[in-house]
């Protein structure tokens, strides 16, 4: 890599030391960012949106707040990048739809809000699938999404371009959204990491919604430790947004570096976690926790009892929440939505009560700790984050994989449990497998400390070709 590469590349840590030490100015770092979107995203075109004006006006004043002693901390001056579903007060937020493609709000979301507090500077606004429902970030809109890794594959999805900037060097950290896996996917499928925290931990106040009864809000980053840093500007109680929880948030990155000796981990042998699982995926996972096991770790069988049921219910919920915050647009407005979108909003509209009820019911029993209990005698629960390595576009187009992409991280949006995906090897074809730890709710601590324990195992990671 040349110089310029390994400063693009680095986390935001040691971008944050560099800044404090005033040996590399935001202004420096924001426009590095900036020439390295120009040269590459026409690659990946991750970005919808990008504001390069006042990306450099917002280095500028954070570069004179740090120089006149008002430094804020890790992210001052740190150049990132918000999914196209978080509002942005004078930009555009599109949600990756055409009913929305000159949509401009006049405030911003929540998570924009409390980063622009803790002084990042956004360069724009990333790709997504169309208004988050999906798994490939393959836009009809504004094009498809590409993978770093290979042009070809898709990056996961729905925040798609989040997982392709943050992986390839083009933001430090980008900010993303999960219904059904859409942080944990992109950061599998893309090689960095992707952290979805409980449910009412972040604040949902102006993301554009796919499902208010499931939607999360969290960072994807290159380090956990990054996503730590993230974490802890975004989260905490919102009184503005009515499913915001007000519970005490901790340091996140107190204890975070405890190590794997003593972690407990708990691996569900369940055949769902595994019998869908391509060879090399489930041998990368497997490796890696043998590796923290090797470590110090002590792993033990997890069991999963109500499993069918969970899988079971978060369809009804996703669908009749969807098909409820369209309805000023669909079906009145169907020819502006892609063909995967009108159908499973479709599936929406054929949702019975009865069939919401039961599932509610489940999930309501599964977040007041039922889903917890699945954790008595460990720390966290490791699976794979997808089954599958990112497909291919054309194969993507010719048979939808959503269903299996997401099938084991949707399962912990119905739960609300946090949960993280960290990469953990390559498959034979050189794509990244994602492993994914899953802690209790608000125990967002032991599932930072069990990742970052896996990275210290592993080792540093490589970055992708694209990059």
């Amino acid at each position: 890599m040349t110089a310029t590469n390994d400063l693009a590349l680095l986390s935001i840590e040691d971008a944050a030391r560099l800044i404090a030490a005033r040996d590399v100015s935001p202004r420096e770092l924001t426009r590095l960012m900036l020439d390295r979107i120009k040269r590459l995203d026409p690659q990946l075109n991750a970005y919808i949106t990008v504001t390069p004006q006042a990306a450099i006006a917002g280095a500028a004043d954070a570069e004179q707040e740090i120089e006149a002693g008002r430094y804020r901390g890790p992210l001052h001056g740190v150049p990132i990048a918000h999914k196209d579903l978080f509002d942005t007060q004078a930009v555009r937020t599109t949600a990756g739809s055409g009913i929305f493609r000159d949509r401009v709000p006049d405030a911003d979301a929540a998570v924009v809000e409390r980063l622009d507090t803790a002084g990042a500077t956004s360069l724009g606004k990333l790709g997504m699938h169309e208004w988050a429902y999906g798994t490939t970030s393959d836009n009809i809109h504004f094009g498809a999404v590409h993978n770093p890794w290979d042009l070809d594959r898709v990056p996961g999805g729905s925040s798609g371009g989040s997982g392709a900037a943050v992986a390839a060097g083009l933001a430090f950290a980008a900010t993303g959204s999960d219904t059904g896996g859409s942080i944990r996917m992109p950061a599998a499928a893309c090689g960095c990491v992707g952290l979805m925290p409980t449910y009412g931990r972040v604040s949902l106040r102006g993301a554009v919604p796919l499902s208010w009864t499931l939607d999360h809000a969290g960072p994807l980053t290159r380090t956990v430790r990054d996503a730590a840093i993230v974490l802890q500007a975004i989260a905490g109680h919102d009184p503005r947004d009515p499913v915001s929880v007000d519970r005490p948030v901790p340091d996140y990155l107190d204890g975070i570096e405890r190590g794997p000796r003593g972690l407990r981990i708990g691996v569900p042998a369940h055949d769902y976690f595994w019998a869908a699982a391509e060879p090399g995926v489930a041998a990368a996972v497997r490796k890696a926790i043998a590796d923290l096991e090797a470590a110090g770790a002590e792993t033990r069988e997890a069991g999963f009892a109500p499993l069918g049921d969970y899988a079971a219910a978060f369809p009804p919920i996703m669908f009749a929440d969807a098909a409820a915050y369209h309805a000023p647009y669909f079906p009145s407005r169907r020819e502006e939505y892609s063909p995967d979108v009108a159908f499973l909003l479709d599936l929406g509209l054929g949702t019975t009560g009865q069939q919401l009820a039961a599932a509610l019911k489940t999930m309501r029993e599964a977040r007041a700790g039922g889903a917890d209990a699945l954790l008595d005698g460990v720390d966290v629960l490791a699976v794979p984050t997808m089954p599958c390595q990112a497909p291919t576009i054309a194969s993507a187009r010719a048979d939808s994989p959503g269903a299996r992409m997401s099938s084991i991280t949707s399962i912990f949006d119905l739960t609300g449990q946090p949960a993280i995906s960290v990469p953990c090897g390559l498959t034979s074809d050189g794509m990244p497998v994602g492993l994914m730890f899953v802690a209790r709710q608000w125990d967002e601590p032991a599932l930072l400390r069990a990742a970052r324990a896996y990275e210290q195992v592993r080792g540093p990671w490589g970055s992708p070709p694209v990059s």
